[in-house]
């Protein structure tokens, strides 16, 4: 018997963003860009587009909160101002300086990218998303953040609060963590043209703010009417 040819299988990664309609992906980047422009957090990581600052400020809010990251940022800061600074260190005084933040693997990280920086690029931090994860210690999210928030990029970004809030309105089932492949697809191409920084920035707080693990307020929430988790609690 002749074998047929097995059928093509849909590619998963591209199942979510092909059935997203151009009003909905249009109404959800408008009305983020505008929540953002009236309730953005004002950050002092947000005031800078030094790679370098961006690094710091992005290895510390790592599975840490924002009001402990603050203070800690400036102090740090205020001992490495720069990448050079960083790298003539010894890693023993560099996790002494990130006391209390915890997660201590973090600054022993943050040292060895900054070595590693002066070695191979001169002490410029790349912008280029392959050269940016070839640095040990930086993974797809801080490479997107470093080309998004310091170099001014169209890079997506997938953080825990970025994953919630496009799962949440986009998809509606099943586990976030699961479908990490059509949200990295979703954030990249939700993007609008050249908005990149403020875009991300938005996702980032709107995850914290309105859109929020435990609490989020969806009856004031601008999304509501275009949120499949909403619409399938409503059903």
């Amino acid at each position: 018997m002749k074998k047929l040819p097995d059928k093509k299988k849909s590619n998963p990664r591209v199942r979510v963003v092909q059935v997203i309609s151009k009003t909905k992906k249009a109404k959800f980047q408008k009305r983020l860009l505008a929540w953002y422009g009236e309730f953005g957090r004002d950050l002092p990581w947000r005031r800078t587009s030094d790679p370098y600052k961006i690094l710091v400020s992005e290895v510390m809010l790592q599975q840490t909160q924002v009001d402990r990251v603050i203070p800690k940022f400036h102090e740090f800061l205020g001992k490495y101002p720069t990448l050079q600074d960083l790298a003539e260190a010894q890693p023993e005084d560099v996790r002494k300086s990130w006391y209390p933040l915890g997660y201590n693997i973090r600054p022993y990280r943050l040292h060895g990218i900054a070595c590693e920086t002066i070695e191979r690029y001169g002490g410029a931090i790349p912008n280029k998303p392959e050269e940016l994860l070839s640095l040990k210690g930086i993974g797809r999210y801080t490479a997107g953040a470093i080309r998004s928030f310091a170099f001014n990029k169209d890079a997506p970004i997938l953080d825990t609060n970025v994953m919630r809030v496009l799962h949440r309105i986009f998809i509606g089932k099943g586990e976030a963590k699961k479908q990490k492949a059509e949200l990295w697809l979703l954030s990249e191409k939700l993007i609008p043209r050249g908005k990149g920084y403020d875009f991300n920035q938005a996702l980032m707080d709107f995850g914290a703010m309105v859109c929020t693990a435990r609490k989020p307020i969806c009856l004031l929430c601008p999304m509501r009417n275009i949120c499949l988790t909403v619409s399938l609690d409503e059903k």
